[in-house]
């Protein structure tokens, strides 16, 4: 079955970023991967991770500022000059760190969808270009979650990768967010394996733990398991109560950390 990673921007909330780490190595969790964890240093997040034995995947580019309604820059008209910066931030961040991957956040635009696109192409190009070394994540976030946010289908990611062409360039596979938008998620696991760079899970339509909703995890990682993925697969949910508690999920669905 597949092997899952803590995602600790949801994953035990209550505690500092260092502790989260403790606590995913002893609920039994294997890797780690991160929302924006800038207020910790690189290097203690890295040393803290590799004490325990946690591969160290993923995290995002810095979202702007979210009491102006920011979510991600990449396709923002205007904001070239402030993505860069993000983008800079993440890589460095992500290389000291030791972290492998980065989604880049695309954000909410203002204008014309034709020109937000263009401009997230030569963003992304950009992007490509500064980190060939790490794997850059292209993520649809649901209109539901967010409105307005520039994509929220795996089509459109996938149409973005074909056109760029870049090696290190991947979905990310959210598969909360795929059943809110568009559902017929087995299908899409499959058509879109080749392109896939990472997977995340939550329950729909509450992102709690995958044991509850609309989504049939059981047979969702059956088929994970079936396509032959060998990535992680990313517990990005919101816990119900307390975290440990609600790890009561990998029982339920048969599956070990």
């Amino acid at each position: 079955m597949p092997k899952f990673s803590a995602n600790l921007g949801f994953l035990w909330p209550d505690r500092p970023v260092l502790d989260r780490i403790a606590a995913a190595a002893d609920a039994g969790f294997k890797a780690v991967e991160f929302h924006w964890p800038f207020d910790v240093p690189a290097e203690a997040l890295g040393d803290a991770c590799r004490r325990r034995g946690l591969v160290l995947l993923g995290l995002n580019t810095s979202p702007g500022d979210l009491s102006k309604g920011d979510f991600g820059l990449g396709a923002v008209e205007g904001r070239e000059a402030d993505f860069e910066k993000a983008l800079d931030q993440a890589v460095g961040y992500a290389r000291v760190a030791g972290l492998s991957s980065l989604h880049v956040m695309a954000g909410v635009p203002a204008g014309p969808r034709e020109r937000a696109r263009a401009v997230f192409v030569d963003n992304l190009r950009k992007a490509v270009r500064k980190a060939p070394d790490l794997t850059l994540l292209l993520e649809p976030i649901n209109q539901r979650d967010k409105p307005g946010y520039f994509y929220s289908t795996i089509e459109e990611a996938a149409s973005l990768i074909e056109e760029i062409g870049a090696p290190n360039l991947r979905i990310m596979f959210d598969v909360y967010h795929v059943g809110v938008s568009q559902g017929d998620v087995l299908k899409r696991l499959e058509r879109f394996l080749p392109m896939i760079g990472h997977i995340q899970i939550a329950a729909v339509p509450s992102r709690a733990e995958p044991d509850e909703g609309e989504i049939a995890y059981g047979a969702v990682l059956a088929e994970i398991d079936r396509l032959g993925y060998a990535g992680w697969v990313g517990c990005e949910y919101k816990p119900r109560a307390g975290t440990d508690e609600g790890l009561a999920w990998v029982k339920t669905l048969n599956v070990s950390l």
